[in-house]
């Protein structure tokens, strides 16, 4: 509150007034690191990103980017603050982007790559590569894995 507001001991509601406030394009997004530079056994580690004005809608879920920001800490406020001490969450406020390589959608396979799927599916075991794909750090537990393969491309069809 404002030193007058203070004085004057005022109290009462805060109203928004969209014609005099300015709307900035605003996204948070959460990056993580890619599969290949996890170690083995462990979780993938997570980054929130604040994007503003131009830099909004250029990241998409499965891009791979670089990102060029400040780091910065978001304290906490209120109970949680006393309950935490002098911790803060971290954030990362981006300045710079650069894409790499945009969804699955613009992957280019060669034709060795053609040849290791026609492979696989002509094999028979296609069901068991693909669970076994699923978590290959974690040794063993098919009956679990197959289980989530079923979960993420499983379904019935629908018929009209």
């Amino acid at each position: 509150p404002s030193s007058e507001c203070k004085q004057n001991n005022s109290k009462g509601q805060l109203f928004l007034s969209t014609r005099a406030s300015k709307f900035l394009p605003f996204q948070e997004v959460k990056i993580q690191e890619m599969a290949d530079q996890v170690p083995v056994g462990h979780i993938p580690r997570t980054l929130t990103v604040h994007c503003h004005g131009t830099l909004t809608r250029q990241i998409n879920p499965g891009d791979v980017i670089d990102i060029g920001g400040i780091f910065l800490p978001t304290p906490y406020t209120g109970f949680k603050a006393i309950w935490a001490g002098l911790l803060t969450d971290t954030y990362l406020e981006a300045q710079w982007v650069n894409q790499h390589k945009k969804a699955y959608d613009d992957l280019v396979f060669d034709a060795k790559t053609f040849r290791r799927i026609e492979q696989y599916r002509h094999s028979g075991h296609m069901y068991e590569y693909l669970a076994r794909s699923i978590a290959p750090e974690i040794y063993g537990h098919l009956d679990v894995k197959k289980a989530l393969l079923l979960l993420l491309i499983g379904g019935v069809t629908k018929e009209m």
